[in-house]
C-alpha cells in the first residue's frame, strides 16, 4: 500500500496514515495477516519522523486493526473488519458531508458544487 500525505489539509501526518491503512483494512485492499511496510520504510518514503508513524501504527494498534510481534513485524489483525459495504459506503458518506460542510463554509453555491464533483468524477474514471 501507497501512502499519500498532504501537508496542507490541517490533518496531522499520523493521522492521515491512521485513515488510509483504516481504509485500506474496511476496503479490503489489506487483508487479514498482511505484512505492513516498517516504520522505518514508511517514513522513509514519506520523509516523516518514525516517531510519526510509530504513532499511527500503535494508535492502529490499541483499535485492534493491527498487531506488532516484536521481531516479526506489524500486520493486519484477523480480528479487524474486512471489506464490507455498507462500511465503505459510510466512511465515504461521511467525507462526502465533511466535503459538503466545507463548500457551505466557503459560500460555494449548489450548482458549483455539482459541477466541481463531476469534473472530479471524470478525472477518477481517468476520462480527461
Amino acid at each position: 500500500m501507497k501512502f499519500i500525505i498532504n501537508s496542507r489539509s490541517g490533518v496531522p501526518i499520523y493521522r492521515q496514515l491512521v485513515q488510509q491503512i483504516e481504509n485500506g483494512i474496511v476496503g479490503g485492499i489489506l487483508s487479514p495477516g498482511e505484512q505492513l511496510p516498517t516504520v522505518r520504510e514508511v517514513a522513509l518514503q514519506l520523509t516523516v519522523n518514525p516517531n510519526t508513524v510509530a504513532r499511527a501504527y500503535r494508535e492502529l494498534e490499541y483499535r485492534g486493526l493491527i498487531e506488532s510481534t516484536q521481531g516479526r513485524g506489524t500486520f493486519v489483525s484477523a480480528g479487524a473488519a474486512f471489506g464490507r459495504g455498507e462500511d465503505k459506503e459510510l466512511i465515504f458518506q461521511q467525507k462526502l458531508e465533511t466535503v459538503l460542510h466545507e463548500a457551505l463554509q466557503l459560500n460555494i453555491d449548489q450548482g458549483r458544487v455539482a459541477e466541481l464533483f463531476k469534473e472530479a468524477l471524470k478525472q477518477w474514471k481517468g476520462e480527461e
